[in-house]
């Protein structure tokens, strides 16, 4: 089952078809190769064969037509004149001679016994003095033949017995053939051919012809295979083509959902700081009016930050994806604690209704090292944090509590926004297949189909994560929600 998704995914392109087209015409090749060999070898035994069989057809030829001859009563009386006899001696040596005319014919004889040995006969004369006259007058006049004549006398009795042709090969294409001789159905002897049939023409036109079928249908095939391997590379190369377009244009298209995220999620900050900042002119109106002599090095310094913040304001306007050296950097030097405690006093408890119902604890650490970040950036993260406990807490005295620590073991800092309201949804605190809690996704929201919720936990979470720090949430076993801020330092 793991097979088809891997196959699924596999990309053949046009050299995976240059490997197939080269395997195949091996293929074809070595195919070709074991025909011919297979043909070779058939045609040889075939030879083989064929060349048996025409020599012993020859042999048996020769012998039939002696028996024949023999048989004819070719003298028509027991008065022989010179004539007839001279007429059976020149039949006889035809017969004997007709055979050596042909190439493949080397030698010929007839062997027949006589006394205790056997004798081998190659003229006609001595043929007529042996059947007729029963004498032999040349019987030593063939010395050649002693090797067949001895060969004979040891296929003599199963020859006698059978009555068969027998054959022996010699090397690849020489064959003794010894016929039986059996006139008036009488075995007397045999009739000897030494025979080497030549085929050698016959078998190189078949394999001629076989080549130049191999050769056209080898021609046939390929052209085949190059047509198949052109249009197949040429498909593959217009699909391509294709994926490519089609991955420049997903690309272009991630790239124009990227810049609409981030032009999204700028308009959302400058909407969530453009509130502030409104709020914050209030204050410096507010600080303005309220100057004094006694008063006017604590409303001096409060009027500075409330400035610098609406200049942090002004310059976030520029771009949307502001430079990571504005937001974090070895010259900034923050104190957590003091910002922490600014934003609370200065912000949350400085409002138009009464603050009765919210209640604020400090629980902060003062080993706390100060942190490499933007003052007002940590306004964007811990400004939203609070709001939102403030806001979906659901009781009637609002309690929060902020905590800082730091383990100088792992050199690590938390800060922690704890409230003790009804706690967070728990599909909001599901993860999605990042590892993102739901909570801090784009237009996650409880307040409706406000367009302009849920992205305040959102943009604390982003610019948490371009500080380098991590942002979490949970819920409490003894109620309420705490945000835990996570900072590690170098």
């Amino acid at each position: 089952m793991k097979s088809k998704p891997r196959l699924k995914t596999f990309h053949f392109n046009w050299k995976h078809f240059l490997v197939i087209f080269i395997v195949l015409l091996a293929f074809q090749i070595v195919i070709s190769q074991l025909e011919r060999n297979t043909l070779r070898e058939l045609l040889s035994d075939t030879m083989d064969w064929y060349k048996q069989n025409s020599a012993e057809q020859i042999a048996n030829l020769t012998t039939v037509s002696i028996e024949v001859l023999l048989e004819s009563d070719p003298l028509g009386s027991s008065q022989n004149n010179n004539s007839k006899v001279k007429a059976l001696v020149h039949a006889l040596n035809s017969i004997l001679k007709q055979p050596l005319m042909k190439r493949n014919v080397e030698a010929m004889c007839i062997i027949l016994p006589h006394k205790d040995t056997f004798i081998a006969v190659d003229h006609g004369k001595d043929l007529y003095s042996y059947f007729f006259e029963r004498t032999i007058h040349t019987a030593s006049l063939v010395p050649s033949y002693q090797s067949v004549v001895e060969q004979y006398a040891q296929l003599h009795h199963s020859m006698m017995k059978t009555e068969l042709i027998t054959s022996i090969q010699e090397g690849e294409s020489v064959f003794h053939v010894f016929v039986p001789l059996v006139p008036y159905g009488e075995y007397v002897g045999a009739v000897y051919l030494r025979i080497h049939p030549d085929v050698s023409s016959i078998s190189q036109q078949i394999v001629s012809s076989f080549n130049k079928t191999v050769f056209i249908f080898s021609i046939l095939i390929l052209l085949g295979l190059l047509a198949l391997f052109y249009l197949s590379t040429y498909t593959i190369m217009e699909r391509d083509e294709a994926w490519e377009l089609l991955a420049r244009e997903r690309e272009e298209h991630a790239r124009e959902q990227i810049a609409q995220k981030k032009e999204r999620l700028f308009t959302q900050r400058i909407y969530h700081t453009h509130h502030k900042a409104e709020k914050v002119m209030g204050f410096i109106n507010e600080d303005i009016e309220k100057l004094a002599p006694s008063n006017i090095v604590e409303l001096k310094h409060r009027i500075a930050k409330y400035a610098n913040f609406i200049a942090r304001v002004i310059y976030d306007m520029k771009w949307y994806n502001p430079p990571l050296s504005t937001m974090r950097g070895p010259f900034y030097n923050t104190n957590l604690n003091d910002v922490l405690r600014f934003i609370i006093e200065n912000i949350f408890l400085r409002v138009s209704y009464p603050v009765g119902t919210i209640q604020f604890q400090y629980d902060l650490d003062d080993s706390l090292p100060p942190v490499n970040v933007n003052e007002f950036v940590i306004w964007e993260i811990v400004e939203p944090l609070i709001q939102n406990a403030i806001d979906h807490s659901g009781t009637d005295l609002v309690v929060i509590t902020i905590q800082t620590r730091y383990n100088s073991t792992d050199r690590c800092g938390i800060v922690r926004i704890r409230d003790n309201g009804k706690g967070i949804r728990s599909d909001l605190l599901e993860k999605d297949e990042n590892g993102t809690r739901k909570l801090f996704l784009e237009h996650i929201t409880t307040k409706g189909e406000d367009r302009h919720s849920g992205y305040g936990c959102y943009l604390a979470y982003e610019v948490a994560k371009r500080c380098g720090w991590d942002l979490d949430a949970f819920n409490m076993d003894d109620g309420g929600c705490s945000f835990v801020l996570s900072i590690q330092y170098q």
